[in-house]
This record gives structure tokens, sequence and C-alpha cells, in this order.
């Protein structure tokens, strides 16, 4: 029996597995449409999508470093119970070096990538999805690395070597001893972990996050002087929104937060007072920081509610 196109469009829409999926579905039932559903669901692919529908905020952060690059991959799961699961943590893992060889941080590269077990990423991570039975989301990644010197990986809080939920890589340049770039890096990738610096250095902050502190520094300042009943010029209100923005800058860039070991030195001096510690001059060339699920507006379920609409209560 054929198949056409569209054929292979409604049974994604039906079953919501991958296209690939659904003409290998429909090639071995010879067309039939509902031999083709009853396979995928037999092989478990036919739930993915309804599973692909529901929030993933949980999971694990993994780091890798090989030579002189390193990378912070994300997962994601719905629960954290799933996290603790042996299958998913191999996963993180491998798929983390697998992140390792690609050339740029791209997550669709990443789940073509070759997995480490046979197939790529991708596969893996349908499989995993059918058998351990929650949705599950390759999320983000992130490379750095230097021409010479040390990319170090810090782990808070790891649920295993190299995962966990707060992931962070600290890359140094230098031609200096690489055990004290070693240690050196490992301080400030603490630093990093509690500190959650926003960019290497007040430049590379975004103009927009800027602007709006900026703004809300300005409407703070008009309110206070309005409500003193003083008559404050204009360029006296921008003034001190600017000095609030270059604060917030400041404090939210790497290179100029204090180092949370000594409370009084930025980090931009700390690399520059190792130079003599490690014989050689260093650079914070860049970094990386992965908080689990940053960024994820998870869904808040109200069991009540969920009980009273399936029973048709108002």
């Amino acid at each position: 029996m054929a198949y056409t196109a569209t054929d292979v469009k409604n049974l994604r829409e039906r079953t919501g597995a991958g296209m690939m999926d659904c003409k290998k579905a429909l090639d071995e039932s010879n067309g039939d449409f509902e031999a083709a559903v009853d396979a995928l669901r037999a092989k478990g692919l036919a739930a993915v999508a309804k599973k692909s529908s529901r929030t993933a905020a949980e999971g694990l952060v993994g780091v890798a470093v090989s030579g002189t690059k390193g990378v912070a991959v994300e997962v994601n799961s719905e629960t954290d119970f799933v996290a603790k699961n042996e299958q998913f943590q191999d996963f993180v893992r491998k798929t983390t070096e697998a992140a390792l060889g690609l050339s740029a941080d791209d997550v669709d590269a990443l789940k073509a990538a070759a997995y480490p077990d046979g197939g790529t990423v991708s596969d893996k991570l349908t499989n995993n999805v059918a058998t351990i039975g929650e949705n599950q989301q390759v999320r983000r990644m992130k490379t750095v690395a230097v021409s010479s010197g040390v990319v170090v990986p810090y782990m808070h809080n790891a649920a295993a070597p190299n995962l966990g939920k707060i992931g962070v890589l600290v890359a140094l340049e230098s031609e200096g001893d690489k055990a004290a770039l070693e240690t050196l890096g490992k301080q400030i990738a603490m630093h990093i972990a509690a500190a959650f610096p926003m960019a290497l250095s007040a430049d590379d902050l975004d103009p927009e996050v800027l602007e709006r502190e900026r703004k809300i520094a300005l409407e703070k300042a008009t309110e206070e002087a309005n409500k003193s009943g003083k008559e404050i010029p204009a360029d006296i209100l921008a003034k001190r929104a600017d000095g609030a923005a270059a604060k917030f800058a400041k404090d939210n860039a790497l290179l100029s937060q204090v180092f949370v070991m000594d409370n009084k030195t930025p980090i931009a001096q700390v690399v520059a007072n190792a130079a003599k510690d490690v014989g050689s001059a260093v650079v914070l060339k860049d970094y990386v920081r992965f908080q689990l699920g940053e960024g994820i507006e998870k869904e808040v379920s109200d069991f009540a509610a969920e009980v009273a609409a399936a029973a048709g209560i108002s």
C-alpha cells in the first residue's frame, strides 16, 4: 500500500514521532496508517511529542575539559528524580563529551553529533524519553578555549563527577605554571558560582540591561525628589541615574567584582597579582556559568483545579 507526504505529516501530528520514524513505520506497515501508529506506540515513540509539551526545568549541567578546551552543557528533565537516574546521568556525561568535538556552540549540531554508544545524540535522547518516561531536552552549550594555559572546571554541589546544578568553566591564558593556574582557576570558579556575574567585563554587559537599570534609577531619583519637595535639575537626576547604572555594571561584571574570598580585591587585580606565583602574565579570557533551569518559567500545578476541571466542576 503506497503512502504520501501528507500521510507522514498526519502520522507525525497523530503520534508526535519524528519524521524519519514515521516514514520507517509506514514503510514497514506497507502504508497502513493505523498499523504504523501501533508500531510507533509499541516502540514508545508515539509518546514523545506529548511529553515534549511539558516543562523540563530540572536535569543536570555537565562540564568537560580536554587540553585547553572546555564545554558546559545543560540537559533538562521534568523532575529531579530523573536527574538522579544513572541512565540520564550517563547521557548527560556522554553528550557533554560529544560537545567537545564541535567547532561551534550549536545545540542542533550537538543533537546531530555521533553519540559514543552509536547513533546520534538525538537518537539517544529520543530513546531516553521513551524508556525513562519524561520529557528531556538538550537546552544549551558553551565552549571556552585558550591557546596556552588552562581551562578549569568546577561543579558546585556535584551530583556525580562533573555533573550538577551549577557548572563553571574558567579559561586562563598564560605561559606560566599549570598547577598554579589550576589553583587560581578553581578559586575564581568558586567565586563565579557564588557571585553570578552577568558578563566578563562591563563592556560585555547587554546595553539593554544597562539602559533598563538607568531608567529605573532615574524614575527612583525623580520620585524621591518629588517626595522631598525639592526641585532638582534634570541633569543632576540624569547623573545620579548614570552613577547607578555604572555601579550595576561594576557589581555584575566579573573582572570588577570583589573577590568573595577576601571581600576587598577586584577579580582583575586577583588575576594580575597571580602572575608572580604563576611565573608569567595571566589573562582571564572567558568563563561559563550554567545554573540549571535559569530563565525557564516553571509550570505551577494547581491539583485541586485540575481535579475540578476533570470533573467538570466550575
